[in-house]
Order: C-alpha cells, then sequence, then structure tokens
C-alpha cells in the first residue's frame, strides 16, 4: 500500500541586485518553515560555549524546574536566525554578506526543548552605505502552540554588490 506524503513548500523571497532591498521596505517576508530543538543541538551548544546550566543539559532537575523541563539557551534561539532565515531570504549577485549586528534582542519566552520553531522576517529599514546596503530585519521566532514569541530581535546586514 502507499504512503501518502504531503509536502509543503515555502518560496524565499528572492533579491536578485542589493539594490531590489528598496522596494521590500516594509514589508513581511513571511515565515520559514518549522525546526525542531532537539536536547541534543542544546547539549552541543552547551559544549560550544561552555553554558551548561541545569535548566538547559539535565532534563531529570529540570522536571522540576519553573520551565517542567529542559529549556534551549537564549543564544541558541538567536543564533538559528541565520539557519532560518536562507529559507525566508535569498540574495543573488552579491560579492559578500554580512552579519554587522543586533540592535535589539529580547527572550520573552523560553524554548522549550522538542518544540518547532519558525522564524518571521519584516523588512525594517534599507540604507545604502558605500558600496553596500545596510538592511534591517525584524525577526520574531515563535514556537508552535506558544502564546508568546520566544526571541525577537532586530538584525542588522550589510550585503555587498
Amino acid at each position: 500500500m502507499g504512503r501518502l506524503v504531503t509536502i509543503v513548500s515555502f518560496m524565499a523571497t528572492t533579491v536578485n541586485h542589493i539594490e531590489e532591498f528598496h522596494e521590500l521596505l516594509g514589508k513581511d517576508l513571511g515565515f520559514s518553515e518549522w525546526y525542531e530543538v532537539t536536547q541534543e543541538t542544546v547539549n552541543l551548544f552547551a559544549e560550544a560555549t561552555g553554558d551548561h546550566q541545569w535548566i538547559h543539559v539535565d532534563p531529570e532537575k529540570a522536571k522540576d524546574g519553573p520551565f517542567g523541563g529542559t529549556i534551549a539557551h537564549g543564544y541558541l534561539t538567536l543564533s538559528l536566525a541565520p539557519v532560518l532565515f536562507g529559507e525566508v531570504l535569498t540574495v543573488e549577485n552579491m560579492s559578500l554578506g554580512v552579519n554587522y549586528g543586533c540592535n535589539k534582542v529580547r527572550f520573552p519566552a523560553p524554548v522549550m526543548v522538542g518544540s518547532r520553531i519558525r522564524l518571521g522576517v519584516k523588512v525594517a529599514s534599507v540604507e545604502k552605505v558605500g558600496d553596500a546596503v545596510q538592511v534591517e530585519l525584524d525577526m520574531t521566532i515563535e514556537a508552535q502552540g506558544s502564546q508568546k514569541p520566544c526571541c525577537v530581535a532586530q538584525v542588522v546586514y550589510r550585503y555587498f554588490s
């Protein structure tokens, strides 16, 4: 008997040249696909950063903690934004794109290990800077079923032609 397979495809916005960012000013670019945050991912992040706090890496102790289980590090949540960002926006015909920084980052709700998150993006500002275009993006990372976002950030990228 055959299996029924449902394929959900998200269409990333494509910018063919950095000057096209001006046309996206103020626009919501949509959401990435859902991404599951596993205990293994959290443990690897703890190893990479040295942050082994029990609320992240000790599932037994965390059961009795304030969240009822282990949670992802806030900075792990933020670091997943570039992973998911490529599903929302692709930039063609540039020589270089760099993460220039963050203007503001907040973590209003925890990401429970085992939950699924996705990234939403809105273009907040676009400014020409020399040979580059600086783009400020309002990013929201939400966990499936959560009433509050788990991360809201305004990130700044520079794209060079």
